[in-house]
């Protein structure tokens, strides 16, 4: 992934004030230089790659800077709020949990916490029976590869420990989470390990043979045998490239850790809750997995993730074995209960899927504005990504994604930098409440964007 920082120099943009957007300054905004060069100034240079921008106040698919700027939010936070920004529902849930004077109990059984869980069981399919309240998804995928491998042990001793995993995934930044990440740069710094193995994403792009037999194969040339596989873990769309693998794939997958009684895990961190139009991204594979990894949209801004699963995977460990401090805070918990309730009355699950034609029909428009820049797209529900390449190649070009970026910050668009293999992707995520409207307006300036690239 390309490591860069967006320039601090004050531009002259266009001015702007549409219903959605308002940009009436230089960008960056020459007042918010000394609190930007002061964050790059003490924070590892790792926090400094995003657009420079001062969020201050955010309503529903908008964010707005202390300087009167205001942008059409197609980042969510990172796919975190799905329910929009300022929420009215959510800050008074957090008001309240406050202003009673709770705002811990460690493991210490809540209220809140029973309403949480009782909320989460309920969107949960058969076999998924049981919900473990974590704060970070790599918290919640960590705590899924762990289940795996004591079940492995459990049922093959030593000997069936191999984790699974698929090349570019990404499962979070803590070491178990790169161990089974499928970028070797971001994992440099750790040691080798043979017992956790990647095989190619059948996304159609990179790699084009997608059918069942590659990841078979793939073992075999490996050296893994397929009884000493502990459990497969994948991201249910790939964070770095929006893709779905696909259903037959996903339906095979299942067969086989049933017949080699390996744990199937989902990585669900982008995908729960409606991002995809459905639920949960799994759902549109027809199967459901052992373990589910949540995060994100779950709780709408808040700290929350949590590991869903069967009953037997999330009863192998007695009262105290498996904690974690803060798990179900209650200010978090009752922020998270407020967001799935609207979710759910606002039908933002339907939302997603609804536009997700609209979104589709968006990026394939700026793919052909790209005049051959943007090598791929793909996604689901409300969310895409745009992979520029090479001309005529898969090899990542990240600089024209970067200025992309850079545009559409300058003309009122709030886009996160790219991700994903060498830094190429540029995705487009607003919250699941945006309108058709909102969503046509920003597609249509990142259109524009593309022709002058």
């Amino acid at each position: 992934m390309a490591t860069k920082e967006f320039p601090l120099e004050p531009r002259t943009v266009e001015l702007i004030e549409t219903k959605y957007r308002k940009i009436t300054t230089q960008i960056p905004v020459p007042k918010s230089i000394p609190a930007l060069r002061k964050l790059r100034e003490l924070e590892p240079r790792s926090m400094g790659g995003q657009p420079p921008i001062l969020w201050h106040s955010g309503n529903d698919f908008t964010v707005s800077d202390p300087y009167g700027n205001t942008w059409l939010d197609f980042s969510a936070g990172v796919l975190v709020t799905s329910v929009g920004h300022g929420r009215s529902e959510v800050v008074r849930a957090i008001q309240a949990m406050a202003g009673q004077g709770m705002y811990h109990s460690y493991c210490f059984p809540t209220e809140v916490r029973v309403k949480l869980i009782e909320e989460l069981t309920s969107w949960l399919p058969e076999p998924l029976k049981r919900v473990f309240l974590l704060t970070t998804g790599s918290e919640a995928t960590e705590c899924c590869i762990k289940l795996a491998r004591t079940k492995g042990m459990n049922v093959g001793g030593g000997a069936k420990n191999i984790i699974v995993t698929f090349e570019n995934a990404f499962h979070g930044r803590t070491m178990g989470a790169q161990l089974a990440g499928g970028s070797a740069g971001l994992k440099s710094w750790l040691p080798d390990d043979p017992t956790f193995v990647q095989v190619p994403f059948p996304d159609g792009f990179r790699q084009k043979d997608v059918s069942f037999d590659v990841f078979k194969k793939t073992l075999a040339e490996k050296g893994v045998e397929a009884d000493r596989v502990a459990g497969v873990m994948s991201e249910t769309y790939q964070g770095c490239n929006a893709t779905l693998m696909p259903a037959e794939y996903a339906r095979q997958l299942r067969r086989w850790c049933d017949e080699h009684n390996a744990v199937l895990i989902f990585d669900e961190v982008q995908a729960g809750f409606g991002r995809t139009g459905k639920p949960f991204g799994f759902m549109h594979y027809g199967i459901v997995p052992d373990l589910a990894a949540c995060g994100k949209g779950i709780s709408g801004g808040m700290p929350v993730s949590a590991v869903l699963g069967t009953d037997e995977l999330m009863s192998m460990y007695g009262p105290g074995e498996m904690t974690s401090t803060h798990s179900a805070n209650p200010i978090c918990s009752a922020a998270a209960l407020a967001n799935l309730k609207i979710i759910r009355e606002e039908k933002l699950v339907d939302n997603a899927a609804k536009l997700e034609p609209i979104l589709q029909a968006g990026a394939e428009r700026i793919q052909k504005a790209s005049n051959g820049k943007i090598g791929h797209f793909a996604g689901t529900g409300l969310v895409v990504a745009l992979q520029f390449t090479k001309p005529g190649t898969t090899q990542p070009d990240p600089d024209p994604a970067w200025e992309m970026v850079q545009k559409s910050v300058q003309r009122g668009v709030m886009l996160f930098a790219p991700v994903g293999v060498g830094g190429c992707a540029i995705k487009i995520n607003p919250p699941l409440t945006i309108t058709r409207e909102a969503l046509e307006e920003g597609l249509a300036v990142l259109e524009q964007i593309a022709k002058e690239l």
